[in-house]
């Protein structure tokens, strides 16, 4: 079996003459579940666009189990074992919630049938079945993002990256999805962009931090908290985050 891993090599990217963002960008996530931490304008956007293949590269690669989305024999194996959750999901209108997950996996070449089918046993996974014939549009803000993975899950994809998968959901909501990424590290890999710390330790198994488009650490999580460990207010999992935070960047999340 082939090591799961996306690698940046050689990565450079800028939207225009006077913005780079990326130069030269090395980096190789093999982790089952990753989290990118950063500040505002570190990078953190482009590079998950770029692994998304929204974004191509000035120079470099970007590769997911040695495949490449610009390359022509590549382009369509990659785009459907890399799965994209950006942070607001807008439903689509007229369709249900089984329907949208459906029409997910048609977009990534299943047929219709097979879509169908795979639809009921992904939103059975997401704790979404007794959703599926409501307009996707009538559903709550953690719904959305659980309703966004069950389409993922539909074509089978290998890699799930999610933008702020938490923002702006109240305590329950996040409580639901962090149980449900804690299901999702046993058979698909997931890249998280996040400010969230505070669940460090229970969900992420390593960290990648970056600031200004350089990796100021790569590791994992619990090497990470050990930063912290000479701050006199890094009692809990979130301060000790925010201090091993604040040693790399010089500011906190």
């Amino acid at each position: 079996m082939r090591l799961m891993a996306l690698e940046f090599r050689g990565v450079s990217f800028r939207y225009n003459r006077k913005t780079t963002v990326l130069d030269g960008f090395d980096l190789r996530v093999s982790s089952p579940a990753t989290v990118l931490l950063g500040p505002n304008g570190a990078g953190k956007s482009t590079l998950m666009a770029l692994a998304a293949s929204q974004l191509k590269p000035l120079d470099g690669t970007v590769t997911w189990k040695g495949r490449s989305p610009t390359a022509r024999r590549d382009v369509r194996a990659y785009r459907k074992a890399v799965a994209w959750l950006p942070q607001h999901i807008t439903p689509v209108p007229g369709l249900t919630v089984r329907e949208q997950v459906a029409y997910a996996g048609w977009l990534k070449g299943m047929n219709r049938a097979d879509a169908w089918k795979a639809s009921a046993v992904t939103l059975g996974r997401v704790g979404l079945d007794k959703l599926a014939d409501r307009r996707s549009h009538q559903v709550s803000g953690g719904q959305l993002r659980r309703m966004g993975i069950a389409g993922a899950l539909t074509h089978h994809s290998e890699l799930i990256l999610m933008d702020e998968p938490t923002a702006g959901l109240d305590p329950t909501q996040r409580k639901v999805f962090r149980s449900l990424l804690e299901q999702l590290a046993d058979d698909v890999h997931i890249l998280v962009s996040t400010h969230q710390t505070e669940d460090l330790a229970d969900l992420y198994q390593h960290v990648v931090v970056l600031d200004r488009g350089t990796v100021r650490f790569h590791g994992t999580t619990a090497a990470f908290h050990a930063m912290a460990d000479s701050a006199d207010s890094a009692e809990g999992p979130r301060e000790r985050a925010e201090a091993a935070y604040t040693q790399l960047v010089g500011e906190e999340i």
